[in-house]
């Protein structure tokens, strides 16, 4: 028992005796930890101020708020990465290289992650032609919104009925980008079919005089009023107007109601389906073979 109590003891005291020897060792550890601690949180709080005040100042320049955004994040990132190498460089870490690691690194996942790249570019692209701004009712290959963020991978719609859509910037590009809000008119078009019996000329007035009766057409671009196809249950009229691009879909369902209104009022019958069916008693089905 008692040469257990010595063995204690003694390593107490050669415990001791090392962290006498080694003291200045474990606080400059402790500095470089603290000193690691000061800059990650300062760099990060810089980071943010720079991102912001970046933003704000590109915006306050007229600058669109996609690039004003996009350009932000990437400044945060690039601030965020330099941080991170100086912290590491206070805690001893040769990083030269971290770097040469870093780059290696960078060079395999980029191979593994080509449509994350793709991506990045693809965003790229879209702040620098600027196809599509914030607040733009857009179509993006089949998915329809407007436009709420440019992120550096991705685009984030909200679609009419308040949904929120991610779609990868690399798709974007590579499809179609059709912009409904970039223009300041559109054209409402709009077919309507009536019976077969309906008089043609009686039908493009009624329907003319609907049009001109709407003070939000903007009938210095022209309205057409004509006959487009001979269906088969049906004479189909197509009818083209120009109005404000924010008044679109009010004078579309307006000019909807107004037509069926207008068609009623002057009796014009409007088309439904139909078919032939013809009867035959077997004697004349002889009588035809004969």
């Amino acid at each position: 028992m008692e040469d257990l109590n010595v063995n204690v003891v003694d390593g107490i005291n050669g415990a001791g005796t090392w962290l006498v020897k080694n003291q200045g060792l474990f606080i400059q550890y402790a500095v470089n930890i603290v000193t690691a601690i000061v800059i990650l949180l300062i760099g990060s709080i810089v980071a943010r101020m720079i991102g912001n005040a970046l933003n704000r100042v590109i915006k306050l320049r007229g600058i669109d708020a996609t690039v004003a955004d996009f350009l932000s994040a990437i400044v945060r990132y690039v601030l965020r990465a330099f941080t991170l190498i100086a912290v590491l460089g206070s805690l001893g870490v040769q990083t030269s290289s971290v770097i040469a690691v870093l780059g290696a690194a960078g060079l395999a996942v980029a191979l593994s992650l080509q449509g994350s790249l793709s991506n990045f570019a693809a965003g790229v692209l879209l702040v620098i032609f600027r196809p599509l701004r914030l607040g733009e009712y857009v179509d993006l290959c089949g998915v329809i919104g407007i436009v709420d963020q440019v992120h550096i991978f991705t685009t984030t719609l909200r679609t009419p009925d308040n949904k929120t859509i991610v779609v990868p910037n690399g798709k974007i590009i590579a499809g179609n980008i059709i912009n409904y809000s970039r223009e300041p008119n559109r054209r409402v078009d709009i077919e309507i079919g009536v019976a077969y019996h309906a008089d043609i000329d009686m039908v493009k007035k009624v329907l003319g005089d609907v049009i001109a009766a709407d003070k939000r057409i903007i009938h210095e671009k022209g309205v057409t009023v004509r006959l487009k196809d001979m269906a088969p249950s049906s004479l189909n009229f197509i009818t083209r107007s120009w109005t404000a691009n924010a008044e679109y879909w009010n004078v579309y369902f307006d000019l909807m109601e107004n037509f069926k209104r207008a068609l009623d009022a002057n009796k014009i019958g409007m088309p439904f389906p139909q078919m032939d069916v013809h009867l035959y008693q077997p004697d004349d089905l002889s009588n035809k073979a004969e």
